[in-house]
């Protein structure tokens, strides 16, 4: 049986669609913040940002599961986590609340679902009239590049 903590994910909107990470992996949620671009950087790196003193990759979520840009006007909100040891944001259109979630609603991915999303998420929980689909933050950042020595 999970604790309390390890069921607990911070929400987030990507469109109309409700997500979440687990909330030991995020370091802070911030408001838009200014991104310096990189050039000839891959679609999905927004940037890189200043967060006092520290530079952060910024990934573009939206961008990573193949979906349109926000419209134009709208800005992205910093969902801060960290990975193997360094932060990174993930950009995303709305932050919600912290959600606990009970186990028994868990579903592993359904193959139905798009190739994308199915690579990039660990399951989902059914909610009252909604689906929860959890990002996999490992899978969010592997764009596949592979350094030999």
């Amino acid at each position: 049986m999970q604790s309390e903590f390890d069921r607990q994910y911070v929400s987030f909107w990507i469109g109309n669609q409700l997500l979440g990470v687990p909330v030991r992996v995020v370091q802070e949620v911030l408001n838009p913040q200014e991104i310096a671009r990189i050039p000839r950087a891959r679609r999905e790196i927004s940037g890189l940002l200043n967060l006092r003193g520290q530079i952060v990759t910024a990934v573009n979520l939206r961008r990573r599961l193949q979906l349109p840009d926000l419209e134009e006007g709208r800005e992205s909100i910093n969902v801060v986590v960290r990975h193997n040891g360094e932060p990174f944001s993930i950009l995303v259109d709305e932050v919600g609340d912290v959600i606990t979630v009970d186990e028994d609603t868990f579903d592993h991915v359904p193959a139905t679902l798009d190739a994308v999303w199915r690579g990039v998420t660990t399951g989902v929980y059914r909610m009252e009239g909604r689906l929860f689909v959890i990002v996999d933050v490992a899978a969010i950042l592997d764009f596949g590049l592979r350094i030999s020595a």
